[in-house]
Formats: C-alpha cells, structure tokens, sequence
C-alpha cells in the first residue's frame, strides 16, 4: 500500500519565489479524489455496494456436504459421507465383506489418504494395491504384525485397515491424530465386543439372527433394526455412531466393478 507525504516536487512555483500557504496545503491537489490520505493512498473509484433481500439469501446456498469418503447412498438415494480422516484418533470396526473393505480403501485413497493395509491375504488385496492411485504408491501391503510407523500428519492422513482374520491381534500401529484404523471382521468373532464397544464408528452387513441380537444388544439398536441385519442384501452396510445410525447401499463405479467385481457379502 502507497503512502503519501510531504508536498510533490514541481508544484509549479517560480524559482525563486515562495509559495503562499494556501498554496501549501493544496500542492499536488488535483482534485478531491487525488487528495493524499495519509497511510491509504489515493481515493479509488466509488461504486454501488452488492446487496442482496434476506428472503433470497437461500438461493445462494451451494450443495456442498459434509467433507470424506461417499460409501454410497442412503434410503432416499442422498449420498453417505464417512469422514474418517480427523485431527483425533478414529477407530472403525466393519463386519462384513472384503469387498467393502477394499472400495472404502479405494475411495480413501482416492480423497489423498494414504492407506497401509494388514493383511494375511496379500494376494486379495495385490491388484487393488497395483491399480489404486494411478502408478503412485499410495496403497501399501504389509504382513499382520509389521505395519512400520505411518508419520501421519494433517497435509498426509492415513487409513490402516487391518485384514487380520476373527481375532486381528493388537496392532502395532494404533489409531492416532489423521491416522484412522478399520478394523475388518468376517463375522463377529470373539474380540468383537471389545472392538465394537472403543470404535467411534461401526459398520455391519448381513450377519446371523444370533449375531443380529448380540450386535443390538451391544450397540442398542431397536428391534427392527437388529432383526433386519440378517436380511440386508449384498452392499447394504448398516454404520452406526453412539448418536446415528444409518443403512447405507454401497453402489461401486465402472472402474471399481472391473477391479473388485460385483458387490458380495461373502468371499
């Protein structure tokens, strides 16, 4: 920003001659929007301010949602968002397939996460690995126990999944600020109390009668809730928080389809 001071060389007077006061104070004046004003510069062009009625505000909303991964649509076809990448631990639980492991995995990569997987079925997730970030080394692979440290920072989130069977073991690699950890189970398996009752956020496809009551009674879900877990169709996902729950119906891309096949509960 220009600054204005003192009085312009070349006011024009006679050498020789002093200026009057008068002609002072009005040297360099050219007019009242070239005054100099101290610490501002000159006077800009003046122009009508934007305005607008308060009762037409609502147009000018945008359609921006919540910021993460879409998982896919919810009952009224309205997109689903999963914001797994945050500030603060995260910890997901999923029991269900591999295959909505693996498009989540896909769509994390996909927002600039990095994701490290856990896995004894390195050759399950080796295609993904090779396809996933177009040539750039954004989906790594390691054996159960041997996930190194991730140096997960808020400009580089990650997202270790954990593919480790019904009982994973204790991870290595935990949860951290950017560093979300999903945890994937079959079926639910002895641990899974445990897992369900410290994640922030739990995912669950179709299950058993039996498992469906034991899932409600530890997420306290309402009846028609729990009951209908034995009869959601292959990529429907019921994700739930401590205060939501909703049924989510994963529908894959073209390009996801060619990669992981059709959408399956079982593997």
């Amino acid at each position: 920003m220009s600054h204005s001071f003192g009085t312009p060389s070349g006011s024009g007077a006679p050498s020789g001659a002093s200026p009057s006061r008068r002609d002072s104070r009005s040297a360099g004046r050219t007019g009242r929007d070239a005054r100099p004003r101290f610490g501002f510069g000159l006077v800009g062009p003046r122009r009508d301010r934007h305005s607008v009625p308060v009762d037409l505000l609502d147009a000018l909303a945008l359609p921006v949602g919540d910021d993460g991964v879409v998982i896919g649509v919810d009952a009224e076809s309205r997109p689903a968002v999963l914001g797994i990448n945050r500030p603060v631990p995260y910890d997901v639980t999923l029991i269900g397939g591999l295959w909505t492991a693996q498009v989540l995995a896909l769509r994390a990569a996909a927002t600039g996460a990095r994701v490290a997987v856990e896995t004894g079925r390195a050759q399950a997730w080796t295609p993904l690995a090779q396809a996933a970030g177009g040539g750039q080394p954004c989906v790594s692979l390691h054996d159960v126990g041997r996930v190194p440290p991730q140096g997960a920072s808020a400009g580089s989130p990650v997202v270790v999944v954990r593919d480790c069977g019904m009982r994973p073991p204790r991870g290595r690699v935990v949860s951290a600020p950017w560093q979300s950890v999903v945890t994937l189970l079959p079926y639910l398996s002895p641990v899974a109390p445990r897992l369900l009752e410290k994640s922030s956020l739990v995912g669950v496809q179709r299950v058993s009668p039996d498992e469906a009551a034991q899932i409600g009674r530890i997420m306290s879900l309402p009846r028609h809730e729990y009951e209908a877990l034995s009869t959601l169709a292959d990529g429907v996902t019921l994700w739930c928080t401590p205060g939501d729950r909703q049924f989510v119906m994963t529908q894959a891309t073209d390009a996801e389809t060619g990669l992981l096949g059709g959408a399956r509960r079982m593997d």
